[in-house]
């Protein structure tokens, strides 16, 4: 029987392409045994068992960049969580680890390879996150979503697949009379989607706010998810144009139901928005490691296939942005056309074919 580890998490961005690459292999082989390693209180710890697989979790937290307890206690939970990973593969005896990125996938990585067991990496980013470039020698495959990634993992294979995505968007219905239904929107009315992660995005949902007004000038609804951290701040300014919730777990439906999209730029959502292939005005956030967002989000704009906005530059940019969009069917239809292109909604199971591949050679 196969046994496989997959670690990732901290944000949707790591688990979700995660899930998708269990499911794959589950399909493949019916028969084999899944464990997830997560980081103890993140989201992981809940979304995973919702899909049914069963996840442990350590210690580990993110390095703060200032002065704390947590900075000072930085060492010994990575201490710990070695400790913790290397029993746990020891215990299960997995016959591959996968890492997709976040917290937790660092000690169960570093485990891996000190223990001699086979792993491969999954980096979404167009550059790439600490963890990996800690983890990356010994890995037998990294698999990519953006072009020259050799600059960070050389003398490493690198497989350019593209980032998994959820499956169900990859057959997605445009203007889905039973999407509107479901989140009780008007299907003759234009519809833009904002989108600010799991969690919000402070600036995003305070750019809605202000413009809610100019919004309902042009005609236009709005499904705006502000995130579990913003929803009682927010909740209020829901009208019969504008439908707030914390969380989308209907994510296809939203999707089909878009005329624009008002996004943050984590990988995993560019790979699954280039799937989708609606306009989208992507405002990447300042606070992440190394600007990737920035990063990830102008390796599209380059491409002509969708606008971007600066936190800094929201008053003076947003609306003339927005018009360019609402106004202009020809120039959505080119963007979409254009982030189509760049889709890869095939990954997951390119990923699979090659871990398969290396994995008969070992």
């Amino acid at each position: 029987m196969k046994k496989f580890i997959l670690s990732g998490g901290g944000t949707g961005g790591h688990i979700y392409p995660a899930i998708a690459i269990a499911n794959e292999l589950k399909r493949r082989y019916p028969n084999a045994e899944f464990l997830f390693v997560g980081a103890q209180g993140k989201m992981e710890m809940q979304k995973v068992p919702q899909e049914g697989y069963r996840i442990v979790g350590l210690p580990i937290r993110g390095l703060q960049r200032k002065i704390s307890l947590d900075t000072l206690f930085f060492p010994f939970r990575l201490l710990y969580s070695l400790w913790k990973a290397c029993k746990i593969i020891k215990d299960f005896q997995p016959d591959v680890v996968i890492g997709t990125g976040g917290y937790a996938s660092a000690p169960t990585l570093k485990a891996a390879q000190w223990l001699g067991v086979p792993y491969f990496i999954q980096e979404q980013n167009s550059y790439a996150g600490i963890t990996n470039k800690w983890v990356y020698k010994g890995a037998k495959g990294i698999f990519v979503a953006y072009e020259q990634m050799e600059r960070f993992f050389p003398h490493t294979p690198i497989f350019l697949t593209g980032n998994p995505i959820r499956e169900d968007l990859i057959q997605l219905k445009n203007k889905d009379t039973d999407a509107f239904a479901h989140f009780s929107l008007d299907p003759t009315v234009f519809t833009l989607l904002v989108l600010g992660g799991s969690l919000g995005a402070r600036k995003i949902n305070e750019l809605v706010d202000t413009y809610l007004t100019d919004f309902k000038e042009r005609k236009i609804q709005v499904l705006w998810q502000c995130g579990k951290l913003y929803y009682e701040e927010y909740k209020g300014r829901e009208s019969q144009e504008v439908r707030i919730v914390p969380f989308i777990e209907d994510m296809k439906a939203a999707f089909s139901i878009a005329d624009i999209i008002i996004s943050r730029a984590g990988a995993s959502t560019v790979s699954e928005l280039a799937v989708v292939g609606k306009p989208v005005i992507f405002i990447p956030s300042p606070n992440v490691a190394e600007d990737h967002q920035r990063k990830n989000a102008q390796a599209i704009v380059d491409k002509n296939a969708a606008l971007l906005l600066k936190e800094t530059a929201i008053q003076t940019q947003f609306l003339s942005l927005l018009d360019e969009l609402h106004q202009h069917a020809q120039k959505r239809e080119e963007l979409s056309e254009n982030f189509k292109k760049l889709a890869h909604p095939q990954a997951t199971q390119e990923i699979i074919d090659q871990i398969i591949k290396i994995k008969d050679k070992i």
